[in-house]
């Protein structure tokens, strides 16, 4: 999955960077984690991507 796939996932679920980071309880400066996954500047996490794929693919079946 890449940076914009991950915007473009989280964005059809409806969630803010930093609702994402509350809902999946990444702390404090989750939403600055999301926002620089998004922008390429730290590499996507592989479980994060993975967790916003199914999340998606739940609200399309």
């Amino acid at each position: 999955m890449t940076p914009e796939q991950f915007k473009e996932a989280r964005r059809a679920l409806a969630y803010s960077q930093q609702a994402l980071a509350d809902e999946w309880n990444m702390g404090a400066n989750g939403g600055r984690t999301i926002r620089r996954w998004e922008q390429g500047d730290r590499p996507l996490n592989p479980v994060a991507a993975y967790a916003i794929g199914m999340m998606l693919e739940a609200i399309q079946n």
